[in-house]
């Protein structure tokens, strides 16, 4: 069966092999093959031209003939139906009215070597500091773990801050905006997914991660000695106060704090140098996905003296039903 694969000299594979590990490409339902002296890697589907930039070495997109592994075990053959789940790390994450949560959680660490404990969330994101309670269905009673991503790694307790793998794509899109010597506010920042992979492109990166969670930014100043990216400076504070202190220096403002960020949105403006970026984030209705947080973000600048050029408008993903979470990107002048 022909599939989309990276080509790599064989010795090369290894680091590319690891590095689509941890960014879920790596379709490890193949079997890697070998042509000469290359390797071909099978993909889960075609890479987004940011995600590439994170390989190291050499290497080709191309397609080649795979077979398939044998005797690997699929969920469908263990359930009758497969619910929304997401790994973080060695945790899987599951919700609590999920039907028959035992049997789900048995079948997912039947299926997923890598899983060593199962939870599931009693209940949305919430509070200030946007945390979720979990009870474990199976396996070791933790919600601790380190998570990878994109070469980076992420020590996380998913009762003390909030992290979502599925915003990785998100945060590797933004990574290729990023240039050498420029400056990025993470006004949101969490364990810091958006601040570390930014800052790990290049030490003449400054990123400013700010979070209001004391838990976070402890897991965040962790994180930053974890990967080795020292022009991280990780602030606990409120960032409505904090833009004070950097005002006019970002190039770059990323706001992923989606049911609140509006609420910041004068902070945002007052971060930027002229011609910076704020990346956006919102829930919004499926009927106005764009058009009610733009006139908010276009207020916000005209208070300042200021006037916007909207980059980008985009779909992140499916929120709740009718309601989805969306990235908008606009210029401030």
């Amino acid at each position: 069966m022909k599939r989309i694969c990276i080509k790599v000299f064989r010795k090369n594979g290894e680091p590319i092999r690891r590095v689509l590990l941890d960014m879920e490409l790596l379709d490890n339902s193949a079997r890697i093959c070998s042509e000469g002296d290359f390797l071909c890697l099978p993909l889960t589907r075609e890479p987004e031209e940011s995600e590439l930039i994170n390989l190291p070495g050499e290497f080709e997109l191309s397609e080649h003939g795979f077979e398939q592994q044998k005797g690997q075990l699929k969920l469908e053959e263990l359930l009758d139906r497969v619910p929304h789940f997401e790994v973080i790390g060695d945790i899987a994450l599951i919700e609590d009215d999920v039907p028959e949560p035992e049997k789900v959680a048995e079948a997912i660490m039947k299926v997923k070597n890598n899983v060593r404990t199962v939870l599931a969330a009693l209940g949305p994101v919430e509070g200030e500091f946007r945390t979720r309670r979990f009870r474990t269905i199976a396996g070791e009673d933790k919600a601790s773990t380190i998570h990878r991503e994109y070469g980076c790694r992420y020590y996380i307790d998913l009762e003390k801050a909030y992290f979502t793998p599925r915003l990785a794509t998100e945060r590797s899109r933004i990574l290729a905006q990023v240039r050498e010597d420029q400056t990025v506010v993470d006004m949101f920042a969490g364990v810091g997914p958006f601040s570390i992979m930014i800052a790990k492109k290049s030490t003449g990166i400054r990123v400013i991660a700010i979070d209001k969670n004391p838990d976070a930014v402890e897991f965040l100043r962790r994180n930053i000695e974890l990967n080795s990216v020292p022009n991280v400076e990780a602030i606990e504070g409120d960032a409505h106060l904090e833009a004070g202190r950097f005002s006019g220096l970002a190039d770059h403002v990323i706001m992923n704090l989606p049911h609140n960020a509006h609420e910041f949105l004068d902070a945002a403006v007052r971060l930027c140098a002229p011609g910076a970026i704020i990346h956006y984030y919102g829930i919004t209705p499926e009927d106005d996905l764009f058009g009610s947080s733009l006139e908010l973000i276009g207020q916000a600048a005209a208070r300042a003296g200021r006037t916007i050029e909207v980059s980008d408008t985009r779909i992140v993903r499916s929120y709740a039903p009718h309601q989805l979470n969306v990235c908008i990107e606009v210029k401030v002048l």
